[in-house]
């Protein structure tokens, strides 16, 4: 049998300047058995964070404290690794700052972000 557990955990970047909903969506993650391997709330650190953490995927918020984070999702794709957009903007007004992205709104129900998690880890 295939239980999983012989998988190792999906290494998750998270992208979002709103430190209650990072730290939401960090204990979300951890308890649903993917590993966090960070957390940035600028632009700026971000853009470092993917290009020093490995991950296996990347929840990006679209928005950064007033900037786009239309740099770290370009860094993120030219690297292969997948990412979802979480958004309050819907993803047509977003579209041509994340052509490759999946959108999730905000706010959205756990299940439907671990779902899309999943889905992206079938797929590698």
């Amino acid at each position: 049998m295939h239980n999983g557990e012989d998988q190792p955990r999906m290494r998750i970047l998270i992208i979002e300047d709103e430190p209650m909903l990072a730290l939401d969506l960090q204990n979300l993650l951890e308890d649903a058995g993917f590993d966090v391997v960070g957390v940035a709330g600028k632009l700026d650190k971000a853009m470092t964070m993917i290009e020093c953490t490995p991950c296996d995927a990347a929840i990006v918020d679209a928005n950064l404290c007033g900037v786009s984070s239309s740099p770290a999702a370009a860094a993120l794709a030219e690297r292969g690794v997948p990412f979802i957009v979480l958004s309050g903007y819907s993803s047509k007004q977003q579209a041509a700052a994340f052509p490759k992205a999946m959108f999730i709104q905000k706010p959205c129900k756990p299940v439907q972000l671990i779902n899309a998690l999943k889905a992206i880890r079938i797929q590698q």
